[in-house]
């Protein structure tokens, strides 16, 4: 481990803003998110395989009447969110370092407002396909997780894997107010996102990589 990462694991050791399985509330967070941490009643809102929570911190610059949680397991990557989320002080921003397939015990049944997936790992192979942050079983959670209106906001750059999620969206008859483009930055939909970019969105946006967006509903009473 190099000298950077671990002088950022010893500062997230002391941060309140960064949840990690040996601080107090982790085991006590699912279903207590806005009682034991944020201490309010505001809609929460989560970005699954975060990064550096270019999208946690970006949104609640815009929303500070919302909570904002990003999820990520790799604590270098939550150093550069946390930070960003201190020197502004976003008190409506917390992250949590947990493996995303354990989603369920950190968020319960209609804890949930939004979730925003922003381009998470393909997976291209097809024996890897369960892994996606867009396949069935995740599907199922997110349904699981939001509440009765609750919505799911998609980016990515990847074109296999957003054919392969409106592939799966199709197949249900449970999933409501699907709207998609295959090119964001030249459709109706760029005010959804305030200019807010990832790392790697930038990267392929420069390369000239068209950026694929989605977002849709899931109808409870199915």
């Amino acid at each position: 481990m190099s000298r950077q990462k671990q002088k950022r694991f010893e500062e997230l050791k002391e941060r309140e803003n960064v949840l990690e399985d040996y601080k107090a509330l982790y085991t006590q967070l699912r279903g207590n998110w806005n009682k034991l941490y944020f201490k309010n009643e505001q809609p929460i809102t989560i970005e699954m395989g975060c990064g550096r929570g270019e999208y946690t911190t970006g949104l609640a610059r815009v929303y500070p009447n919302r909570n904002f949680v990003g999820v990520d397991v790799k604590g270098d990557r939550l150093w550069v969110g946390s930070t960003q989320a201190i020197e502004e002080n976003l008190t409506n921003v917390a992250f949590l370092r947990a493996q995303i397939q354990s989603i369920e015990s950190f968020f319960a049944p209609n804890e949930v407002e939004t979730i925003w997936i922003t381009f998470p790992d393909p997976f291209r192979r097809d024996g890897d396909a369960k892994r996606r942050l867009t396949s069935p079983r995740y599907l199922e959670y997110y349904k699981e997780l939001l509440t009765e209106n609750g919505q799911v906001f998609f980016k990515t750059d990847n074109t296999p894997l957003f054919d392969y999620t409106l592939e799966l969206l199709s197949e249900r008859n449970d999933i409501i107010d699907l709207e998609y483009t295959r090119n964001l930055y030249d459709s109706e939909y760029m005010n959804d996102h305030y200019g807010i970019k990832t790392k790697f969105e930038e990267k392929f946006y420069d390369l000239g990589e068209n950026i694929k967006y989605m977002k849709f509903r899931f109808d409870h009473g199915k």
